[in-house]
C-alpha cells in the first residue's frame, strides 16, 4: 500500500453501512490505497437520509473538522427513476465538497447490490439468488436476500447484512456491474476518485 485516504460516509441505514465498508476497502486495496473510513448513518427513510445529509455537510464545513479526502454518500433510489434520484442527490452537495464526492445511489435499494453478481453470491453463501425483474417495494429485495441465505442452511439473525464482506469478497465488479447499472455507475466513479486521489500524492 502506498496511500492511506480518510473518507467519510454517509449511508442511509446499517445495510448501506455492510456493505459499503468491505467494499469501500476493497477498491481501494485494488488501486493499491489504504482507507480510514468514518461512518455517518441515517434512520428514518429516504426523505430523512436527504435532510440529513444537508446537517452532515455543515458538520464537515465547520472547524475543526478536517476535510476527508473522498465523501461517499450513500442513498437509494427507491421507486424513482435512477437518472433522477442520482440528480436529486448531487444537487444537494455543497460546492465545497463536489470535487470529493462520490454517490453511490443504488436502484431501487441497497440489498439489490448484495445480489448482483449471483455466481459469487452463490461461492459466498452457497445458494443463488433466484433472476427477478426490477421490483420497486424494498420488502421484496430484502426478503429475497433474507430467504436466499436461510436457503443455505445459515442464520439471518441481521436479514443477510452480516454476510456483506463475505459477499464483497467474492464479488465479480464485472459481473455485478453488468447486471446492475447503478452499481456499475458508482465502481467506475468511485475508482476514477480514487485514481485520481492516488496520483496527486507525492511518492513515499
Amino acid at each position: 500500500m502506498n496511500s492511506s485516504l480518510a473518507l467519510e460516509v454517509f449511508a442511509e441505514d446499517a445495510a448501506h453501512e455492510a456493505f459499503l465498508l468491505p467494499f469501500l476497502k476493497r477498491l481501494a486495496a485494488e488501486q493499491g490505497a489504504s482507507v480510514e473510513v468514518r461512518v455517518r448513518s441515517a434512520v428514518g427513510g429516504h426523505g430523512r437520509a436527504l435532510s440529513e445529509f444537508d446537517l452532515f455537510q455543515k458538520t464537515l464545513s465547520r472547524p475543526p473538522s478536517a476535510r476527508p479526502d473522498l465523501v461517499v454518500v450513500c442513498i437509494d433510489a427507491n421507486c424513482n427513476r435512477y437518472n433522477q434520484a442520482h440528480r436529486d442527490i448531487v444537487d444537494r452537495v455543497t460546492p465545497a465538497l463536489r470535487e470529493c464526492t462520490v454517490i453511490a445511489c443504488p436502484d431501487p435499494h441497497i440489498e439489490r447490490w448484495y445480489m448482483a453478481d449471483s455466481e459469487g453470491f452463490a461461492l459466498a453463501i452457497g445458494a443463488t439468488p433466484p433472476t427477478r425483474k426490477r421490483k420497486c417495494g424494498r420488502d421484496s429485495y430484502k426478503t429475497l436476500l433474507r430467504n436466499t441465505i436461510r436457503q443455505a442452511g445459515l442464520l439471518v439473525p441481521l436479514g443477510g447484512i452480516e454476510f456483506a464482506s463475505e459477499l464483497v469478497q467474492q464479488m465479480d465488479l464485472f459481473r455485478a456491474g453488468k447486471s446492475d447499472r447503478s452499481l456499475k455507475a458508482f465502481i467506475d466513479e468511485l475508482k476514477s476518485a480514487l485514481v485520481r486521489l492516488i496520483a496527486s500524492r507525492p511518492p513515499s
